[in-house]
């Protein structure tokens, strides 16, 4: 989903908001979401899922094209754990025999 889909669905749905309204609240809560990942902070939404950020530690890799060896300095990735209301919601229909 595009977030101009959702922005057309929140708007649909609380009409007694302006579009320049729904998609600053959006801004706000994206912007806010990312800069409490960068600081090192877990997002926690109850019954959607958890946000947290691993280490990608910094190691040797070999380029497989010249088998040079470079440096790759310490990065970041952001692992998702499903929240148990969403993990039914979406196999709702998927039942095996």
């Amino acid at each position: 989903m595009l977030k101009s889909e959702i922005l057309e669905k929140l708007g649909n749905k609380y009409s007694i908001l302006g579009a320049e309204d729904i998609e600053l609240l959006f801004n706000i809560f994206i912007k806010k979401i990312s800069s409490s990942l960068k600081n090192g902070h877990n997002i926690e939404i109850r019954g959607f899922g958890t946000i947290s950020r691993k280490i990608n530690k910094e190691k040797f890799v070999r380029n497989p094209k010249t088998n040079e060896k470079l440096f790759k300095n310490q990065s970041y990735k952001l692992h998702f754990k499903i929240g148990k209301l969403l993990h039914k919601k979406i196999n709702i229909n998927n039942h095996s025999n």
